[in-house]
């Protein structure tokens, strides 16, 4: 029996051995500049782990007595983020070597918070949960703080550290009352004392804290006011990968607890995930058009998609989580590509985050500013660009699920929202010239950007079919819906 639970967690003892010897070998080397090899080496582990999983089509497997599950939507959502981070790894590179960052704990922190993403999704319990939660928010709170020297990265990762310590001890506290009513912790046993007894006040409560717990993991309002100032004071590499892999982690983590645990109570957690979507849509759409720092800006963008994501989770049916799965890779695509250029943004070798700096780009750089005109495009939601099937899709499943109002509010919010994407494009072709960006983008780097906008621009073609994502995600939906 034990040969076959670790034959299911396989990949998460892979990447975790070898992020243990990653650390052994930076502790005894001692050599911060040979951190590239490093990167490049987790980089490529990550990425060869995301292909294992998604090549594997087998039935849901089990380990630890039903505490641990691999089935189709634990796989999509690894081979997500594990792409996510590995690309963004890659990313990291060159900005990390020209600012002096260059730390052998930066890959191995960023594999050590993968692993805890990837025993999130795959949790059937609130142990493994909670193990795999704080697995991956530990490694984030110090990576938000690597950059010692600096007064925000430090102020940014201490806000992380306490805000996340407060919204841990909120999921604990939901975990025992829902432990203490229902008289277990698997995510199996829960859903069969819930369709025999009903949701009682006491595993209502303790539901109500495991959502306040995970909301503030996916930035949702009124639990985001972290992101914003995390986004800005971390280092530009370590916003990159806040804004891609833990994003697609904690939101599948919460599909699981509310559609595993909790299936059979929709209609008690229904409204609470339309409100904490609707709101997120709109603060995000509206407090964003202010912004003038693009790491910023980035920051109430993702509260507004993921206000976007939560409507496809509040559907509660198999097509409103496929819908959030599609979702998910297209906003992972679209944020690759925008801080692929944003790691670039640099003027006198210092770097560079205010939008105004980019005031007549497209003159000096066409091909980049085309590039960042897709992706921005697809951010808003404009057809025929991806971005667009990515919302049409929620706001699908939330018709039909009931929730007209929701996808109405998502529409307005969505053309509100739109406007501070607009007046990118609009600084980039029609503003008034400024000091030139530096020219100069690693191969990565223009790679990245020019995939993401290609992938946004010819993703909804019928022969791409969007990559195939369509059908492994309605496959992984049903993995998770029974």
């Amino acid at each position: 029996m034990l040969a076959d639970d670790i034959w299911v967690i396989l990949p998460e003892l892979v990447l975790a051995c070898l992020a243990m010897l990653a650390l052994m070998w930076g502790v005894f080397r001692g050599k911060d500049a040979e951190t590239v090899l490093l990167i490049w080496v987790m980089a490529a582990a990550m990425a060869g782990l995301a292909l294992w999983i998604g090549l594997d089509a087998g039935a849901a497997r089990t380990a630890f007595a039903g505490s641990f599950v691999d089935d189709g939507f634990a796989r999509f959502a690894k081979v997500l983020l594990l792409a996510g981070g590995a690309v963004v790894l890659l990313l990291s590179e060159d900005y990390l070597r020209r600012r002096d960052l260059l730390r052998f704990e930066f890959p191995v922190l960023v594999a050590l918070s993968a692993v805890g993403m990837m025993v999130m999704v795959s949790a059937r319990d609130l142990i493994v949960l909670y193990m795999g939660l704080e697995l991956q928010s530990l490694a984030l709170y110090v990576l938000a703080a690597i950059r010692r020297d600096s007064l925000r990265a430090t102020e940014a990762g201490l806000k992380y550290f306490v805000l996340g310590a407060l919204a841990s001890g909120l999921l604990l506290y939901g975990a025992s009352l829902v432990y203490g009513y229902a008289g277990a912790t698997g995510f199996r046993a829960i859903a069969a004392v819930i369709a025999g007894e009903g949701v009682g006040l006491g595993l209502l409560f303790g539901l109500v804290f495991i959502c306040v717990g995970l909301a503030f993991k996916v930035s949702a309002v009124p639990f985001h006011m972290w992101t914003p100032d995390v986004y800005e004071g971390a280092p530009t590499p370590v916003t990159a990968f806040f804004a891609t892999a833990p994003k697609v982690a904690a939101t599948a983590l919460f599909a699981r607890v509310l559609l595993d645990a909790f299936g059979q109570a929709v209609a008690d957690w229904q409204q609470v995930l339309a409100a904490l979507s609707v709101a997120s849509m709109v603060l995000g759409s509206i407090a964003a058009i202010g912004q003038t720092n693009i790491k910023r800006l980035m920051a109430y963008s993702s509260i507004a998609h993921m206000g976007f994501a939560l409507m496809g989770l509040a559907a509660g049916t198999t097509q409103g989580a496929q819908a959030l799965l599609i979702y998910l890779a297209i906003y992972v695509t679209m944020n690759v590509g925008i801080f692929a250029f944003i790691l670039t943004m640099e003027r006198d070798g210092r770097p560079v985050t205010d939008i105004r700096a980019l005031g007549g780009h497209a003159r000096e750089r066409p091909a980049q500013a085309l590039a960042l005109l897709m992706l921005l495009f697809s951010l808003a939601g404009i057809p025929p660009l991806v971005g667009f099937f990515g919302k049409f899709y929620v706001f699908m499943a939330a018709v039909d699920a009931g929730l007209v109002w929701l996808a109405v509010a998502g529409a307005i919010a969505s053309v509100i929202g739109a406007f501070y994407y607009l007046r990118i494009v609009y600084l980039m072709y029609f503003g008034a010239e400024d000091e030139p960006l530096a020219s100069r983008m690693p191969l990565v780097h223009g790679a990245a950007l020019a995939g993401a906008a290609a992938a946004m621009a010819l993703g909804w073609l019928p022969v791409i079919n969007l990559f195939g994502v369509e059908a492994f995600a309605g496959l992984a939906a049903a993995a998770l819906i029974h």
